[in-house]
């Protein structure tokens, strides 16, 4: 890892861990920096159709979303939808826009749903235009979007999280172990 590079990893967002509750923020600090976020939008959505497959839903299935845009030193760094299944999220803090005391992770491991195992697709693409707006990109700056789905000890899907971030400053780290 070259010093002073962000390196962002997952785990420390799929584990209710000890309750630090904003595991961006603590990822920002860590860096040196000051992350926070907006809830720009929370409630019942048809699931879009990735959403749906990964979740194992009808096409259009209802689902509970969570929309925030993520800000680095006050600077969007990412967009990030979050979507659970309707009958673990329906009435609950999930379905709002105030923040969740403690952090989503760990009200859904309160609720019964501890996810164990995690598949994450990276791609880059072009951004459509609100995200070009809402990321203050130039024309012609690409996106990555990471898609990760999260399963309990079940194999069951209890989460899907889609993300878009600029390229710049990303170090995305995988490890894996092997038997």
């Amino acid at each position: 890892m070259v010093e002073g590079e962000p390196l962002s990893t997952s785990g420390r967002y799929l584990a209710p861990g000890t309750g630090i509750g904003d595991a961006w923020a603590a990822e920002a600090a860590a860096g040196g920096g000051h992350g926070t976020q907006k809830i720009v939008r929370a409630g019942e959505v048809g699931a879009p159709e990735r959403v749906a497959a990964l979740l194992g839903l009808e096409r259009a299935g209802t689902v509970i979303e969570r929309r925030r845009v993520m800000y680095l030193d006050g600077v969007p760094c990412e967009l990030t939808d979050t979507y659970y299944p309707w009958e673990i999220a329906r009435d609950t803090a999930l379905a709002g826009t105030a923040k969740i005391r403690g952090g989503a992770v760990r009200l859904m491991a309160e609720l019964g749903h501890v996810g164990v195992r995690a598949q994450e697709d990276v791609a880059a693409r072009m951004p459509t235009e609100d995200e070009r707006v809402a990321l203050a990109l130039d024309p012609g700056t690409p996106v990555l979007e990471l898609a990760r789905l999260t399963l309990d000890a079940d194999d069951q899907p209890i989460q899907v999280d889609v993300m878009v971030m600029p390229p710049r400053g990303q170090r995305l780290r995988y490890e894996i172990r092997i038997g």
